[in-house]
């Protein structure tokens, strides 16, 4: 029990490195928080430390969620669902005690999480992402796009046996709390998506 609660916590602590800060901090002698968005995740890495430092950045976020959900696997712990270890990830990426609590939107460390779990899956949401990216050119919206399809998906696809085989609430229930950190992460964005809109349409 306590080596399981122990393992709970390295979760926690896995989500809360804080890659691009570090980075910024370590490599450029910038402070993400200062620049852009002040967010310390993967697009405002690419946008403020260049696409070299993103792509790390990225990789290190996401890994870390499929870390995290791997470890009962990895450590041969039962009693307790890999999800509920990758959702504690997202949490430290989200609220990391190595950056005050301040930490990203979630949306690489989730896919991470996702991955280890459902790797069919989260390439499908994957595939929505780059789509919706390609149409848009919003890394924002397409997160967003992704996090609702997901929701959508997962009471959708086990009905047909498409990518997920059968229903599992929990994993149903962990993907809805994954989705909606996402939005509400991103409802700042979303809002000034909105504005340019409705700029577009009094200039139109």
């Amino acid at each position: 029990m306590i080596f399981t609660i122990l393992l709970l916590i390295l979760a926690y602590l896995l989500g809360s490195i804080p890659s691009g800060l570090w980075i910024g901090h370590i490599f450029f002698q910038k402070n993400l928080r200062e620049y852009g968005s002040g967010n310390t995740g993967t697009t405002n890495t690419f946008r403020i430390l260049g696409t070299k430092a993103g792509i790390v950045t990225f990789i290190i976020d996401f890994f870390k969620g499929t870390l995290a959900a791997l470890l009962p696997y990895l450590f041969q712990v039962q009693g307790i669902s890999p999800l509920i270890f990758g959702l504690l990830a997202v949490i430290g990426h989200t609220f990391p005690i190595f950056a005050g609590f301040k930490g990203g939107k979630a949306v690489a460390t989730s896919a991470g999480v996702i991955f280890g779990i459902a790797p069919h899956f989260c390439l499908f949401l994957a595939a929505i992402f780059f789509t919706t990216l390609y149409l848009s050119s919003m890394i924002s919206l397409s997160s967003v796009v992704a996090a609702i399809f997901a929701i959508i998906a997962t009471f959708l696809f086990p009905a047909f046996g498409f990518l997920l085989d059968s229903y599992d609430w929990l994993f149903s229930l962990i993907v809805l709390l994954l989705a909606s950190i996402i939005i509400v992460r991103h409802k700042d964005n979303l809002t000034r998506i909105r504005q340019k809109k409705k700029i577009w349409s009094l200039g139109a």
